[in-house]
């Protein structure tokens, strides 16, 4: 099963400018994870941050009991070996096929003979459908299958985390489903914990079990998808929907005075961009037919039950609505005394949580 990530109060600087604060989640076991926000609020460098390329002024990031942000080089050499990272480029070497591409964490990490490296290489290739391009080098492939390969080289070392950086950057929304089909079904295999930075809001809606959300410097929310997808916090919805409308602007955000124009030039009729409204919980991809079921989406299923009511009447219903007849029926077997299935509206007290966070805007 994947490893939990605890992160408590991070906060990142360069020199005088603040990336983000006080920054709080728990990424739970074998789940998969999405974290949302406009360019330049620091998503990319929170990903850093989390394997210890960066190292943050403040707060903790706990994976196995080891803090990534205070533990010694030693510690973090083999904590790093817990995570495979997919970089947005895939950043495969040029001059190497893509089996010696997979193969190099092998080779630079462990003591496998040839035989052993060989016999696992492929099996990653299989996985992620490059079977018979082990020769080609990556400028002879597609981009798609530069990603596919910088994924099959994430997972030779048998990660417990897997870091995803934009996966769809350079991808048609055609081959963007694909890949966001081979997390899902990566997941069902390994039962590995995902992170997925991306502004792809098709994948955003319909991947993830959990979504979180960056802007100003702070984590707007992060909890179970049912939390964002029917939010009404106004820089959520302006996101989802892609319009100008909202306080997101190109610098990230707006002084009142562009606001102020903004919906004088909107009230006059200048469309505000976007295609449709977005709104509503889609249903969540499953893994391929044939695969296992997701054992992390069986526990999604468990926790979200328990903490249910410290959500959203919005998001309980939609968490609610969701639910097949199996999952009702393995949902009853936990929270029968609770009275969080059917429709049912739990009672009692609101536990606290690192899973669930609203933002304060």
């Amino acid at each position: 099963m994947g490893a939990e990530v605890v992160v408590e109060g991070l906060t990142k600087s360069f020199g005088n400018q603040n990336i983000w604060r006080d920054v709080t989640l728990t990424l739970p076991a074998g789940e998969v994870s999405a974290l949302l926000g406009p360019s330049g609020t620091g998503k990319s460098v929170f990903l850093k941050s989390m394997i210890g390329l960066l190292k943050p002024e403040r707060g903790r990031c706990i994976v196995n009991g080891v803090d990534i942000v205070t533990c010694s080089e030693r510690q973090l050499y083999e904590a790093r070996k817990l995570f495979g990272v997919l970089f947005q480029d895939g950043a495969l070497f040029g001059s190497m096929n893509l089996f010696d591409n997979v193969a190099f964490p092998l080779r630079e990490h462990t003591r496998k003979s040839e035989t052993e490296i060989r016999r696992i290489v492929l099996e990653k290739l299989d996985m992620t459908g490059l079977t018979g391009a082990d020769r080609k080098l990556p400028g002879e492939i597609s981009g798609g299958m530069r990603k596919r390969a910088g994924l099959a080289r994430a997972l030779v070392l048998d990660p417990q985390i897997i870091l995803v950086d934009e996966p769809d950057s350079g991808l048609d929304p055609v081959r963007t489903t694909y890949i966001s089909q081979l997390f899902l079904d990566v997941n069902a295999q390994i039962d590995a914990t995902f992170l997925i930075v991306t502004h792809n809001i098709n994948l955003a809606r319909t991947v993830p079990d959990n979504i979180g959300m960056l802007f100003r410097k702070e984590l707007v929310m992060f909890g179970p998808r049912e939390l964002l997808l029917t939010s009404e916090e106004p820089v959520v919805r302006q996101f989802l929907n892609g319009r100008m409308d909202g306080p997101i602007g190109m610098s990230e955000e707006k002084d009142s005075a562009t606001l102020a124009a903004e919906k004088a030039l909107f009230e006059a009729g200048h469309g505000s961009g976007g295609v449709e409204e977005v709104t509503g919980v889609p249903p969540q991809m499953r893994p391929t037919p044939g695969l296992p079921d997701r054992a992390g989406g069986r526990r999604r299923l468990d926790r979200v039950m328990q903490l249910l009511h410290t959500l959203p009447e919005t998001a309980q219903e939609a968490v609610l609505a969701s639910l097949s007849g199996e999952d009702r029926r393995h949902a009853g077997t936990h929270q029968h005394d609770e009275g969080t299935v059917a429709g049912q509206r739990p009672r009692g007290p609101r536990p606290s949580t690192h899973s669930v966070r609203h933002g304060r805007r």
